[in-house]
């Protein structure tokens, strides 16, 4: 008895303190250099991790995936720059 008291007293605090959650979306630029900055990373990985196998074609996978996420941070920057 005393136990459902105290858990309806705690539903009753939670159902008016509780915020709903906010929705954050980032602007496009900001997707851009964060999925460039993340594809550079994979791709400094799968080279460095042909480097030590000794697999070419897994070494320059990586490379031109870092390129292309070197691309699309700098497509990003400039997105931020004239504001899109």
């Amino acid at each position: 008895m005393m136990a459902r008291r105290v858990l309806n007293s705690l539903e009753k605090q939670t159902r008016f303190s509780v915020r709903p959650k906010e929705i954050v979306t980032m602007k496009s630029s900001t997707k851009d250099q964060v999925a460039g900055k993340l594809h550079e990373i994979k791709g400094k990985v799968k080279e460095t991790a042909g480097k030590i196998i000794d697999n070419p074609r897994l070494e320059s996978e990586g490379a031109a995936e870092k390129i292309s996420g070197t691309i699309q941070k700098k497509v990003g920057e400039v997105k931020k720059v004239f504001g899109k």
